[in-house]
């Protein structure tokens, strides 16, 4: 890639006017200022362009995007919500992860995604192996993929939320959270796929669950998400079942560590955010979904002071209804601002935010987020032309994250356009729509 505006490297502040960045087998060789390129087979332009570290999503529920925008759940709070919704998931099947996964995937490569996690925590009985339809989804893009085992088992005649036929036996999520791990996690360096596992919430699973599944990731070395203090009912039913606060809970099931991370943390307390940092607990900054379901507005700044890496995410299609990380770092700077004041927030924060605390919410600093030698190839051309950026002179990134909207020019990952000039790369993109159109109406019940 040469012929930049601006290289914002991520790598200990370094941008660089007019940079380039070298690319052999899917990693960095090397970046450099204009004049010291070196000769290259293939020639990315990124002229006009701002070049950052591919963004990280650190949080989604992707197969919502069948769901996205339901008219009788718009008005609900989070508990109404998902009840609402409940039973049109209960409905998925590999065919309708696979579309939802592939068209949702491309949705974020064109917002500057090359890197995203999944909270598949919706497994019906019959549905098939929708974690490898997922997979499969991202390996025919070619995007970097963590999917998460999640899972439900305390159903709503158990005095948890969801109903029962959307919730598993505990044995069967243990077993299959391990089999997920045997059949897809790669521990190699550049890997393009690794599994976390990820009971869902305090109201959807068992304590025993959450107890057994951070010994089973231990065990089998892998990472931990799930949903935290993301709602005042969330409060209310910790303590009336646990009598305790989310994040007491939370470190009685022994996932108070750095293998963790986890979704909102919108509610947690002074001492609780101090116990989160110190124990280096990483946090999925969903600030669209937060506005959307009228959550309130996390504590970041607090929480990034304390210790905690804080990354972004996307969160569900059906709660924030878009799947752009330009986005949500845009929003992230914006309720930063207007939570903790117009210092603690800019443009570089947010960034920082979508590429390195990402990568380290997901294990993976130094490799992704960060455009140096040695690292991966994942990177965005973001274009400044046009309208929207006229008289925006004086600092690129600013320009970035406060003018627009900016969707990507060029999202490459592990070396190869995902998208280019604005298009996703793969062909069949315009059939999958029509197929995800199809399946969505299933779901939603309009064909009926």
């Amino acid at each position: 890639m040469r012929g930049s505006e601006l290289l914002v490297t991520m790598d200990a502040g370094v941008e660089i006017a007019g940079g380039w960045v070298a690319v052999t087998d899917a990693t960095v060789v090397a970046v450099g200022a204009p004049g010291s390129e070196p000769p290259a087979r293939t020639v990315l332009r990124a002229d006009g362009c701002v070049v950052t570290p591919g963004l990280v999503n650190t949080h989604h529920h992707i197969v919502q995007n069948l769901t996205r925008a339901f008219a009788p759940s718009v008005r609900a709070d989070l508990f109404g919500w998902l009840r609402t919704l409940y039973p049109l998931w209960a409905l998925l099947d590999e065919d309708s992860v696979y579309l939802a996964a592939f068209v949702g995937l491309a949705e974020l490569a064109l917002g500057g995604c090359t890197t995203t996690t999944d909270h598949l925590y919706v497994h019906p009985a019959g549905g098939g192996d929708l974690l490898g339809a997922e997979i499969a989804a991202a390996q025919a893009l070619g995007m970097r993929f963590h999917p998460t085992r999640g899972s439900m088992s305390l159903s709503s005649t158990d005095g948890g939320l969801p109903p029962p036929v959307v919730c598993q036996d505990e044995e069967m999520i243990l077993a299959e959270s391990e089999a997920a791990v045997t059949a897809y996690h790669d521990r190699s360096p550049g890997a393009m796929v690794r599994i976390a596992l990820a009971p869902c919430s305090p109201f959807s699973v068992s304590k025993q669950l959450m107890t057994s599944t951070a010994e089973l990731a231990e065990r089998l070395d892998v990472r931990l998400h799930t949903h935290l203090a993301e709602d005042a009912d969330e409060d209310r039913f910790c303590l009336e079942r646990y009598g305790c606060r989310p994040v007491e809970l939370f470190e009685e099931v022994g996932w108070l560590s750095d293998r963790a991370w986890v979704a909102h943390c919108v509610y947690p307390d002074v001492d609780e955010i101090g116990r989160l940092g110190r124990a280096r607990v990483g946090v999925a900054h969903c600030p669209s979904s937060n506005l959307m379901l009228a959550g309130g507005l996390a504590p970041i700044a607090e929480l990034r002071r304390a210790g905690s890496p804080v990354g972004l995410g996307c969160d569900g299609s059906s709660s924030a209804d878009s799947a752009s990380l330009w986005l949500e770092a845009r929003t992230a700077m914006l309720v930063g601002r207007l939570r903790s004041g117009p210092a603690s927030t800019g443009a570089r924060d947010a960034l920082e935010i979508a590429t390195l605390g990402g990568a380290s919410c997901l294990g993976r600093s130094g490799e992704i987020g960060v455009l140096r030698p040695g690292a991966a190839a994942d990177l965005v051309c973001w274009s400044l032309d046009g309208p929207a950026f006229a008289g925006a002179l004086t600092d690129p990134v600013e320009a970035l994250l406060r003018c627009g909207p900016v969707a990507a020019r060029h999202t490459v990952v592990a070396g190869r356009a995902v998208v280019e000039d604005g298009q996703v790369v793969h062909p069949d993109l315009d059939d999958a729509m029509r197929r995800h159109r199809v399946a969505s109406r299933r779901i939603q019940g309009l064909d009926r």
